[in-house]
C-alpha cells in the first residue's frame, strides 16, 4: 500500500479547536471530507457495530493514495458507514465495492448510495469477508484497484491468520498498480504483514497506516 509521495510530503491540517458544545468526533455522523460529494454526512449511530476512521486519519490516507483513486476500482473491505468507499466514489474512483457483514448495516450502505446519488457504482456485498480469503468473488480486474483493509483493531489480535491471508489474497490478485491500505492500532505487529519490509508506515497515534503498491515488488515466488 504505498503512496508515492514521500511521507514528509503528506499534508497535515490542525483540526479547528472544538467549542464546548460540539459533540467528539466519535458521536458525530463521518463526513465525505473531499471531492464532489464533500460535506455529505453518512449515517451512524454511536456505539452501534460500526467504526468509522477518523477524519483526520482518512484524511491523510487519500493524501498519501493521492491521485491513484481516480478511475480506480475502490474495495472497502470492512465497510462499516461505508465513509472510506464513498470517500474513494467522491474524489473519482470508477466504482466501488462495500463489503460489510452486518447485514442491516450492509442495507444502510445500499440505502446511502441511493441518497448520495451513486448507486450505480456502488456495489455492496453483504457477508463475511475474511471468507474471500478462500473463495474470492469476481471483482473488475481491468482496472487497478484501491483496496481498504481497516477493520475492528480487536481482528488484528484475535483473527491475525485469517486477516493476513486476506491481505494476501490481495496482494496477489490485485492488478499492477494497485494500492492496498492497512489502517491498525500501535499495537499491531507490522512484522506479521505479508511480504512486511514492502510496506510503508505512516503514524497516526492510536492508529497506523501501511500502504503497498502492487507490481512495485518482485514477484511471489511460484
Amino acid at each position: 500500500m504505498p503512496r508515492h509521495q514521500s511521507r514528509g510530503s503528506a499534508t497535515r491540517r490542525r483540526p479547528a479547536a472544538a467549542s464546548p458544545s460540539d459533540p467528539p468526533e466519535a458521536a458525530q455522523p463521518p463526513r465525505i471530507i473531499g471531492g464532489e460529494l464533500k460535506g455529505k454526512r453518512l449515517p451512524f449511530t454511536p456505539d452501534g457495530p460500526t467504526r468509522p476512521m477518523k477524519d483526520r486519519v482518512r484524511e491523510v490516507l487519500f493524501d498519501l493514495v493521492g491521485p491513484a483513486v481516480k478511475n480506480s476500482l475502490a474495495i472497502d473491505l470492512f465497510a462499516g458507514s461505508g465513509a472510506l468507499g464513498f470517500e474513494a466514489v467522491s474524489r473519482g474512483a470508477a466504482a466501488a465495492v462495500l463489503a460489510e457483514r452486518h447485514f442491516p448495516t450492509a442495507d444502510q450502505l445500499k440505502k446511502t448510495a441511493v441518497d448520495l446519488g451513486i448507486a450505480g457504482c456502488v456495489d455492496v456485498r453483504p457477508g463475511d469477508v475474511l471468507l474471500w480469503a478462500k473463495r474470492m468473488p469476481p471483482l473488475d480486474a481491468s482496472r487497478p484497484w484501491v483496496v481498504f483493509f481497516s477493520p475492528p483493531w480487536a481482528m488484528f489480535h484475535e483473527r491475525t491468520a485469517d486477516l493476513m491471508a486476506l491481505i494476501e489474497l490481495f496482494r496477489q490478485a490485485a492488478p499492477v498498480g494497485s494500492r492496498l491500505v492497512v489502517e491498525a492500532d500501535n499495537t499491531f505487529d507490522a512484522a506479521s504483514l505479508p511480504a512486511a519490509e514492502r510496506w510503508a508506515c505512516r503514524p497516526l497515534p492510536p492508529a497506523m497506516l501501511y500502504l503497498l503498491t502492487t507490481g512495485a515488488e518482485p514477484p511471489a515466488d511460484r
